[in-house]
């Protein structure tokens, strides 16, 4: 079975602002190994009211490895069954690999200074 996990993504890195990222990059992991990267464009207008929840459940996506979310778009992922790892940094393809190998944790903090209200 493939799990998908999904990175906001800004030129190869996490994009610090989950609702105003580039793209999503999207990793299919069989078997604890990543088999396929593909880009998904992010959809206009803020992340926690973009639809963009329903639409990376549908593609089968388990979970969002992101750097800051607020609390709304935290929710909206997890009310879609989406596992939501915030305070992540770096190159998206290394920080999927860690995540994979146990090494990357939610920070627990809710990004509360984005344009979504």
């Amino acid at each position: 079975m493939i799990m998908k996990i999904a990175v906001p993504t800004r030129d190869g890195r996490v994009d610090d602002h989950f609702g105003h990222c580039e793209y999503y990059t999207i990793f299919d992991v069989i078997d604890g190994k990543i088999t396929g990267v593909s880009k998904m464009a992010s959809p206009e207008g803020c992340g926690c009211k973009s639809g963009i929840a329903p639409v990376l459940k549908q593609m089968g996506v388990a979970v969002m490895l992101a750097g800051n979310m607020g609390q709304g778009a935290k929710n909206v992922l997890e009310a879609q069954r989406i596992e939501v790892i915030r305070g992540c940094i770096g190159d998206v393809e290394e920080l999927a690999k860690a995540y994979l190998a146990g090494q990357v944790k939610d920070n627990g903090e809710a990004c509360d200074h984005h344009d979504c209200h």
